[in-house]
């Protein structure tokens, strides 16, 4: 598509965007054209926002814990969020680039306390959908968690899952389990509420 007809489809989608209202909309794995337009505009609308990203967090089973939901909608509107901070256009490529990066999964940014600074180091996450085990495709455990006032730790992991076999209305259930399988954090959350 040439480029001013990208822009013409990604303009008609933000204003129609602006001019429904409409519940929200289960998170959606592969974006169309009009919800990149929305996912576009709902970023540069959180500027003004202190409470952006909170319908893709969950709390854990203990206090400390978190999840982050990465959906291309979050990750599209991240971007969006970063361009107009920088007072910037999001150009066609930077829309591509931003989906291509988050590369079709399903991406979650775990908060973990513990207490030592290794604690998270050999943690596995074990997700399921209904009663299906999905394998991750990607672990990243932080190495080094980060002390706190009160002598604990905290360490930020990302897991990702393929989303191959989602769906946009799955309730998910991650537990993340230490070396002897001992489950140290479980978060359930539910992606119909998510965009």
């Amino acid at each position: 598509m040439k480029r001013v007809g990208w822009w013409c489809v990604l303009a008609l989608a933000a204003g129609a965007g602006l001019t429904m209202q409409r519940p929200l909309a289960a998170a959606s794995l592969a974006l169309s054209p009009g919800e990149r337009g929305e996912a576009i505009q709902a970023g540069r609308k959180s500027v003004i926002s202190d409470e952006f990203g909170g319908e893709w967090r969950v709390k854990g089973s203990a206090p400390g814990q978190s999840v982050t939901v990465v959906t291309p909608f979050h990750r599209l509107a991240l971007a969006a969020r970063n361009s107009a901070f920088r007072n910037e256009e999001m150009r066609p490529r930077d829309v591509d680039a931003a989906l291509k990066e988050q590369g079709g999964g399903l991406a979650l940014w775990v908060t973990l306390k513990g207490s030592g600074a290794e604690f998270a180091r050999l943690y596995v996450p074990a997700l399921t959908s209904g009663d299906r085990p999905i394998k991750a495709s990607f672990v990243q455990n932080e190495r080094t968690a980060r002390r706190e006032e009160d002598g604990s730790y905290t360490a930020q992991c990302l897991y990702v899952f393929p989303a191959e076999g989602l769906k946009a209305n799955d309730k998910i259930t991650l537990v993340v389990k230490d070396v002897e399988e001992k489950p140290v954090a479980t978060f359930t959350f539910d992606l119909s509420t998510m965009r």
